[in-house]
């Protein structure tokens, strides 16, 4: 039986082999994993190749070298995507890490969503948001700009501007630094009926997917934020988190003090066990879906505007942020 490192060793040999249009000899193969930081040499890719050939993942092409079988790629794909699987999660937890958002003073870095539009879209798009802010259906009605000249650490393409808005993993940040433990659990589409939220009609596990689950709704434009401004019936995006049911009061303490630097968007927090608007929560646990930020940019959108965002982007000083 093959231990991780060596599992880790084969995965980079059969993406060395794929990355390459020819069939590639032992050697290539060691030069190429010492410049991608693995010491190894010849002899022992050698032994790495037969386990390789065993497994069918790879085989000769006479005495050009190895090519990947297609039960290979396959093999790669899905130990690729295994690799992916936690990077959501760590993206978050070292964004939440660089947080020091302090509720009393209302300064601190937050962790933002940054989004980009043409700059001849500017100003409609800043007119949605403060629409949007002002039915309290996202985190903070707080944002930053940037443009191509700023001196600022956000890249802004030459012809757009960049617009910064509150993340609502920042909730998540803030409790942590509070004491109260809290973990991302679900991404998902609230169906709103007149001005409520009534369930969620879609979920997707942070812990069960290599992409942001906020970007894949907002790519498949599932949302209908208008709808909710014009007619108080429609879908927007909202984030579950939870806790342990015993810091519940202690977490609303906590919300209630930040709701005086214009930071909110939780909807509610469960009961121990409580299924949440249809999403599921284990027992000795809260739910807390929170309003996402952007909400906002699924609203410039739908508007005819193109916008390309990224969210839990970075983080931002919050006292730099101002309200439209």
């Amino acid at each position: 039986m093959t231990d991780a490192l060596i599992e880790r060793k084969l995965i980079e040999i059969m993406r060395i082999i794929s990355e390459s249009d020819k069939p590639v000899g032992a050697r290539s193969i060691a030069d190429e994993l010492n410049n991608r930081g693995y010491g190894i040499g010849e002899r022992a890719v050698r032994y790495h190749l037969r386990i390789l050939d065993e497994r069918g993942f790879t085989k000769k092409e006479g005495y050009s070298g190895r090519v990947i079988t297609e039960l290979g790629e396959k093999e790669l794909r899905d130990a690729l995507i295994g690799d992916r699987l936690s990077f959501v999660s760590t993206r978050i937890e070292e964004l939440m890490y660089r947080m020091n958002f302090d509720p009393e003073t209302g300064e601190g870095n937050v962790i933002v969503n940054i989004s980009l539009v043409d700059n001849n879209d500017l100003e409609d798009a800043l007119e949605i948001i403060k629409i949007v802010t002002a039915k309290s259906i996202t985190i903070s009605p707080r944002i930053q700009i940037f443009d191509e000249n700023s001196d600022s650490k956000i890249d802004v393409p030459k012809g757009k501007t960049a617009i910064a808005t509150v993340c609502s993993i920042t909730i998540d940040g803030i409790l942590l630094n509070q004491g109260v433990p809290v973990e991302p659990a679900y991404g998902g589409t609230l169906n709103i009926k007149n001005n409520e939220p009534v369930n969620f009609q879609d979920l997707i596990s942070y812990s069960g997917t290599s992409i942001d689950p906020i970007k894949i709704f907002m790519s498949r434009k599932t949302t209908s934020v208008l709808d909710v401004l014009d007619t108080g019936t429609g879908k927007i995006l909202a984030n579950m988190r939870t806790i342990p049911a015993s810091a519940s009061e202690k977490a609303l303490d906590v919300i209630n003090r930040i709701n005086a630097s214009e930071i909110g968007g939780v909807i509610r927090t469960g009961e121990s066990g409580e299924y949440v608007f249809g999403a599921p929560v284990d027992f000795g646990m809260s739910g807390m879906p929170v309003y996402v930020g952007t909400n906002v940019i699924c609203a410039i959108e739908e508007a005819g505007i193109d916008v390309a965002t990224y969210p839990v982007s970075t983080v931002l000083e919050y006292s730099n942020m101002s309200k439209l």
